[in-house]
């Protein structure tokens, strides 16, 4: 353990987290490797929050969805004011990009902390999702989202809850109003980044978003990888108005 200790001393957060994974087997060293890693590439992220969202990767992997290389991680406990947007290159470990991201109008002001996966709700939700295909739509430049937690986010593409550009997501309303603006529930980010954040995602890599809502994080079945980890089916049609 003198690693360890030193890790702690070095990066006090870093050390809580890597405590908590030292008794894991052996088979989970490349979660600590890979941890570690993205924690130095992205020190303002909540070693939480991190963690969580490896853990939903790892259990996404172990039940056959292996297409992901990128991951990218929302942040709902921070302000909209703040960036709460990571993607990261899970290939060169390296973080591609941060930034602002909106939550639904519904989902709160300045903060998020309501979530839904109810068409019409406004809100955004929580969980592990799949970006999918990229398209051109009302907002231009877009990315499809399927969520992958039955019963948290499986509706999101019949709510049309996909990533776009937004004028509002800037720093100009933060200067203005204290927060940016709102979307119908769709994690939307900036127009000048919009491009770089949809061909990072798209064809099949992993979107986290994350609140410390105490029931999603006690069932989650990418958290707690349970069995019925698994893509949920999106049987049903495309909402007509993406938000």
């Amino acid at each position: 353990m003198p690693e360890l200790r030193r890790i702690s001393k070095l990066n006090p957060a870093l050390g809580v987290c890597m405590a908590l994974l030292s008794g894991v087997s052996m088979a989970n060293t490349f979660h600590v490797h890979l941890y570690s890693k993205l924690a130095n590439a992205a020190p303002n992220l909540n070693p939480e929050v991190l963690q969580s969202a490896l853990t939903a990767y790892e259990c996404a992997r172990v039940h056959g969805i292996e297409s992901s290389s990128r991951l990218a991680v929302i942040d709902f406990s921070l302000p909209s004011s703040e960036q709460r947007l990571w993607i990261f290159d899970l290939e060169s470990q390296e973080l591609v990009l941060r930034d602002l991201v909106a939550h639904g109008k519904n989902s709160g002001l300045a903060s998020a902390t309501a979530f839904s996966n109810i068409e019409g709700s406004h809100q955004s939700s929580l969980g592990l999702f799949m970006g999918s295909e990229s398209y051109r739509g009302q907002h231009g430049y877009s990315l499809r989202l399927d969520g992958l937690e039955p019963g948290v986010n499986d509706l999101a593409r019949q709510r049309a809850i996909v990533i776009h550009g937004a004028d509002y997501v800037d720093q100009s309303w933060v200067a203005e109003y204290g927060r940016i603006g709102r979307s119908h529930g769709c994690p939307a980010v900036s127009q000048g980044t919009i491009r770089e954040v949809v061909d990072n995602l798209k064809g099949g890599q992993l979107v986290f978003s994350y609140y410390p809502d105490q029931e999603w994080l006690a069932s989650s079945a990418f958290l707690n990888c349970k069995s019925e980890a698994r893509l949920a089916e999106a049987d049903s049609p495309l909402g007509s108005a993406d938000g």
